[in-house]
């Protein structure tokens, strides 16, 4: 086999492989003989038919397999001999396409090459942490709208608002006849909480107690029971009670609602969640500072190919963000702009470079990390949680967008640890003011 370098410009590489009809031939035979002692053929004991026979019988199956197995080690042969690591996926051809049995066997084989990544000396890097403590009025705003949440309701005299609770007896009929599961008593309805048909609740403000009302209303379409979708309904409404939202008192029994033991433990748990958030959010704000001064520290050669693709994914991304009515992909051809590369080179840039870091460190995502992150995912799918854990399992390009993140995280953890850093306490609106100039940047 013979390896010939036929383009090295900047990170583009370009090679012809030669496989002669003499080491194909070779590697055919010693698969054959491998498999001779389990091949029976009529006339022939197992393990007997001869080898000539052999390859009359499953030669040309056997060359095609070994083909694609030769020219595979010849690129992996390759790349451990050079070193170089494809930025994608290697473009192969053979050039021989009128290629006879019994013919050498020429390919060619390019690629753009990853570059070499300068070295980094993260303890020359100066970062500032965002401090906020979580202030005393901000507990009592996060207790406030707890009891909110947790309101109860009071009788009230008057017409029924919305927000408000009327408790009635109702029954709904289709082409005057009742249906099944269309009538209940002493049922309490929160108008405004959208939890009956399209077009009920909103006929049910301004009623008093002892209203009587016709509440028409149409089904949806794609409603669940077939025999009810798109169908016309009355529902026969007596207004039992209305009574207007009271906010829970602040207190132990609220507490207790949420699972605290008592109102201390409830602000204690409510000012470490506070404090929790204001943390991630001052580090994605330490984040952005470390990444800037990484893209300041290093400047090497990009795959254009890498850079290339990442600024099609971005103008495509802000046009979609642009155009947000336009779901799938039937629209024009999405041009990119100078200022669509720019950032995309500063993309592949950090990302080779953070690549380049937690490999030499030996950041790893543990099995443990990527369940996690897999059940976490899975929550937005109530119902499914199992389906979706599953399609991931067996989906390794999904594994992969999901392991990226947290390598990435970890890389930063990782460097953050190295540096200089220093502290700030500052106040709640200054971190969200911090957080804002992000989405402008």
């Amino acid at each position: 086999m013979q390896v010939t370098e036929t383009l090295k410009e900047g990170l583009k590489r370009g090679y012809a492989i030669t496989v002669t009809a003499a080491e194909l031939d070779e590697k055919v035979t010693v698969k054959l003989k491998e498999a001779q002692p389990d091949i029976e053929m009529k006339g022939f004991r197992k393990g007997k038919v001869p080898l000539p026979l052999l390859k009359k019988q499953f030669g040309q199956r056997v060359l095609g397999e070994t083909m694609q197995e030769v020219i595979d080690g010849a690129m992996n042969q390759h790349f451990e001999d050079s070193g170089d690591r494809p930025a994608l996926q290697p473009e192969v051809k053979m050039t021989n396409e009128d290629w006879n049995e019994g013919d050498d066997i020429h390919v060619e084989m390019s690629y753009e090459a990853l570059p070499e990544v300068p070295e980094v000396d993260a303890s020359g890097i100066e970062l500032e942490r965002l401090v906020v403590k979580a202030e005393d009025e901000a507990v009592d705003e996060a207790l406030k709208s707890l009891a909110e949440t947790a309101q109860d309701f009071e009788d009230k005299d008057g017409a029924s608002e919305d927000g408000d609770q009327v408790v009635i007896d109702f029954v709904g009929k289709v082409d005057g006849e009742p249906f099944e599961g269309g009538a209940a008593e002493d049922y309490p309805l929160t108008l405004g909480s959208g939890s009956f048909i399209p077009g009920f609740e909103e006929q049910l403000v301004g009623v008093s107690t002892g209203d009587e009302k016709a509440v028409e209303v149409n089904f949806p379409e794609e409603y669940g029971a077939e025999h009810l979708a798109g169908k016309a309904a009355v529902f026969d409404v007596t207004v039992k009670g209305v009574k207007a939202p009271k906010a829970a008192e602040i207190d132990d029994e609220m507490a207790k609602k949420f699972g605290a033991e008592d109102l201390d433990s409830l602000k204690t748990q409510i000012r470490e969640r506070l404090e929790a958030e204001y943390a991630g959010a001052a580090r994605q704000v330490m984040k952005r500072s470390l990444l800037d001064s990484l893209d300041g520290l290093v400047s090497f050669e990009l795959p254009p190919t890498l850079v290339d693709a990442e600024a099609k994914q971005i103008a495509h991304q802000l046009w979609h963000e642009e155009n947000p009515d336009v779901q799938g992909h039937d629209h024009p051809e999405i041009e990119t702009t100078e200022e669509h590369t720019t950032l995309a080179e500063r993309r592949v840039r950090l990302g080779l470079l953070l690549a380049d870091l937690g490999q030499k460190a030996e950041v790893e995502v543990s099995e443990a990390e990527m369940t996690q992150a897999i059940m976490n995912q899975a929550r937005q799918y109530p119902g499914q949680e199992r389906e979706f854990f599953e399609y991931v399992r067996q989906n390794p390009q999904m594994q992969q967008q999901m392991r990226a993140p947290i390598f990435e995280d970890k890389v930063i953890d990782h460097i953050v640890e190295k540096a200089k850093v220093t502290e700030k306490e500052v106040s709640k609106e200054d971190l969200q003011k911090a957080v804002e100039e992000l989405d402008e940047a």
